[in-house]
């Protein structure tokens, strides 16, 4: 193995970023189910609201990226702030449907301008000999956020939903200044191409039907259920398992302190906070430096679907939990978050190699098209299921629903790399 390039300053100034965004993103996203459900919501309006908050998450990077490659990095990234900061102080105004629906539009708008730049930053800075362990660097920091953002957010919402809807606009003025003060645009080939002639490469890149079906199979069979994951289950846990003998269990493992951090007082009872943990983050904080090394050794194709079927047997443990002891979530949320860890970013990174170095924000945007199709299928079609499910007594049935779902895609894929075989990635 050739010896790994060094890192340069701006990948670590990136990532600071990412970890910023990541936290004020997942900190109103992950418990945004139960807050709908306190207004009175059902699980239908909620999945309408996912849907069209991730539409644009993951729609407008196929725009956002290109003009990141025309423009730079940094002033796509500053305008990206100056629209998610009003957008998140909206939530604190209104509590109706139609506004709530609009708000989240505008925040996913934003999101959606800032999603290619950090991994395109990253792309832009690594090489064969470390773009392995640098795309692990970054799905590190994106967890780290993540992580933390639900579990703040949580802790404030028991305050006020108010509060935590200013702590996430706190984060993203941080994340201006830091990009104002430090952020050092990556030195790379920059093409003076007008958007039209993007839109025609991409149309290019969609006339090779092998790409085509590829990112269409990528969207429905990985990022639809990998989405409806984390629609669903914070507001699975906090209305559908025993929160209060959660508490006990992290209790009795690690002490007090972090049990009474993670949960809080209901008529004299502690309960775990859903969102504190329903995410993958604090499991890949700790794992994914471990994986990534163990995962670069694998050919991307292998070693993606080997994460779908471990993300799969973690949906089947989340919904034994509930017909069994609470405590099994833990491990149906760990086997999922090492599924996630295998499969995600080596995807990413796979897309992204594919492409020129010149073309990453290009390729990163068609990379979001496929987050796009499953990202916004999944409130609209697996919170509609989990309310019915839910309604009959077996909200548990959602994740075995998931499960087959995976299993199937992972048939799906392997027909087609059969038939169509692999992708050849770049060596520079």
């Amino acid at each position: 193995m050739d010896k790994r390039t060094p890192f340069p300053g701006v990948i670590w100034v990136a990532n600071s970023i990412e970890v910023l965004e990541r936290f004020a993103y997942y900190g109103i996203y992950i418990p945004f189910g139960i807050y709908m459900q306190q207004l009175g919501f059902s699980a239908g309006e909620l999945g309408v609201v996912q849907s069209i908050f991730l539409f644009f998450s993951y729609g407008v990077p196929v725009i956002s990226g290109t003009f990141a490659d025309r423009f730079g990095f940094k002033k796509v990234l500053i305008i990206s702030y100056l629209a998610y900061l009003p957008s998140i102080l909206l939530l604190i105004f209104t509590r109706s449907f139609s506004g709530i629906a609009l708000t989240m539009l505008s925040i996913g708008l934003a999101a959606g301008i800032f999603k290619p730049l950090i991994a395109g930053t990253v792309r832009a800075v690594t090489d064969k000999t470390n773009k392995t362990l640098g795309f692990g660097i970054f799905y590190q920091m994106v967890n780290i956020g993540a992580s933390f953002g639900p579990i703040v957010m949580g802790k404030l919402r028991v305050i006020s939903w108010n509060t935590a809807f200013v702590a996430g606009a706190v984060a993203i003025g941080l994340m201006l200044l830091i990009t104002l003060l430090f952020y050092k645009e990556p030195e790379r080939k920059i093409e003076g191409l007008t958007l039209g002639k993007k839109f025609k490469d991409i149309l290019i890149a969609f006339s090779d039907w092998k790409f085509a079906v590829f990112i269409i199979l990528l969207g429905l069979f990985f990022w639809l259920p990998f989405w409806a994951f984390f629609n669903l289950c914070a507001l699975y846990i906090d209305s559908s398992i025993n929160t209060a003998q959660l508490y006990l269990n992290i209790k009795a493992i690690f002490g007090a302190g972090l049990a009474n951090f993670l949960s809080h007082d209901v008529d004299g009872v502690r309960k775990v906070l859903g969102e504190t943990i329903s995410h993958t983050g604090y499991i890949i904080m700790i794992f994914q430096f471990l994986v990534s090394r163990v995962v670069e050794r694998f050919k991307a194709i292998p070693a993606f679907l080997s994460g779908l079927f471990l993300a799969a047997v973690g949906l089947v443990i989340l919904g034994y939990a509930r017909i069994s002891a609470p405590a099994f979530i833990f491990l149906g949320i760990f086997f999922f978050a090492v599924g996630e860890m295998v499969s995600s970013p080596r995807i990413q990174e796979y897309i992204t190699w594919i492409a020129p170095k010149e073309k990453a924000g290009l390729y990163m945007g068609l990379n979001f098209l496929a987050l796009l199709i499953g990202s916004a299928l999944s409130g609209v079609t697996y919170t509609s299921l989990f309310g019915i499910f839910r309604k009959g007594g077996h909200p548990e049935f959602i994740w075995f629903t998931l499960a087959a779902h995976l299993i199937l895609g992972i048939g799906f894929i392997l027909v087609f790399i059969k038939i169509a075989g692999e992708f050849k990635e770049r060596e520079e």
